[in-house]
């Protein structure tokens, strides 16, 4: 009996054209448990130049999927799954008594400024998810899924632009491009679920770095399990038109399936919410909490779960070097 299907969380934009391609160098860290990382060679203006207000549209219909996958998910540590899986590319959502449904986030409070949506290009198709700002050295850093920056084929994003506070189609803040894009080699190499996770070093705009222009939420590793969370994104698929900033709130709890080391909450985000932050911790009234993971998946059986990967010591490499790129 086949385990359910994942259900896609990039969203494309059908007949979307190509940018001009950028020239950029990729590099492999030692072993699986390295980081990979990809330099962006193309200037920001071109960048911006390619995404036009059409484009940005288009890329908000939710039509065809991120192109389906069969390899079994990857969990060594994990009890073993009942059968075989067959994925289809991502998405994010499950629920504990104590969480709510997605809902539009109306409060003020630093977290309308420091989640924000990507927009990005990879093998024809104009893409959509979301990202959050976090702190580091280099005050550059916003983290997202590993399947926001790179797909199942190791195709590099490129067009990669993070609008935060996006609102309505607004850009309260302005676009800043990716310049350096981090991933764990165990999600880049394997494509294992566990590690679908992404950095992102963004260029500054008029010499100012994101983090002085929105702040940036602290980041944890290593943190207790079964944590109440918040988690963040910009939905579009369903009755969701990826324009507002929407929120879940509720405990985590394992995979009910038991093949990823993930954790699931209760949450109908749907496509286009990749990526986007779980905040521990949080605040509700000054927006702030602690990044301790991203929207990843839903199995296609349970579509009200969101998971997201645990914070481990793998995404801490991929930190420590994205903060200091």
């Amino acid at each position: 009996m086949p385990t359910p299907a994942r259900i896609a969380c990039a969203v494309s934009a059908v007949g979307a054209l190509l940018g001009t391609p950028g020239a950029g160098t990729s590099h492999h860290g030692p072993g699986v448990a390295g980081v990979t990382d990809h330099a962006i060679a193309t200037r920001r203006s071109a960048i911006l130049r390619y995404w036009t207000v059409q484009r940005m549209q288009r890329a908000l219909t939710p039509p065809d999927r991120v192109p389906h996958r069969s390899e079994a998910v990857q969990a060594p540590e994990a009890p073993p799954a009942s059968a075989g899986t067959d994925l289809l590319a991502h998405a994010a959502d499950r629920h504990s008594a104590e969480s709510d449904p997605g809902a539009p986030w109306i409060s003020l409070g630093a977290v309308r400024a420091t989640t924000g949506k990507v927009f990005f290009t990879i093998n024809g198709g104009d893409y959509v998810c979301s990202a959050g700002t976090v702190t580091g050295a280099n005050r550059d850093l916003v983290v997202t899924a590993g399947h926001c920056v790179q797909d199942a084929a190791g195709v590099w994003a490129r067009n990669w632009i993070y609008v935060p506070g996006y609102d309505l189609g607004r850009r309260p803040y302005g676009a800043f491009t990716a310049r350096h894009l981090f991933a764990p080699n165990a999600w880049s190499v394997r494509h294992d679920e566990n590690h679908d996770v992404a950095m992102v070093a963004l260029a500054t705009v008029g010499g100012r770095h994101v983090a002085d222009v929105v702040g940036a939420q602290n980041v944890a590793f290593d943190q207790p399990r079964g944590a109440v969370v918040y988690d963040f994104g910009y939905p579009t698929g369903g009755h969701y038109d990826g324009e507002r900033l929407t929120y879940c709130s509720g405990r985590t709890y394992p995979d009910a399936h038991r093949l990823t080391q993930d954790q699931g909450l209760r949450c109908d985000m749907s496509e286009g919410a990749s990526g986007g932050p779980w905040l521990a911790r949080f605040n509700a009234t000054t927006g702030t909490g602690v990044v301790t993971s991203v929207n990843s998946f839903k199995y296609s059986d349970d579509p009200a779960t969101m998971y997201g990967p645990y914070f481990g010591p793998a995404v801490r490499r991929v930190y420590e070097e994205a903060q200091h790129a």
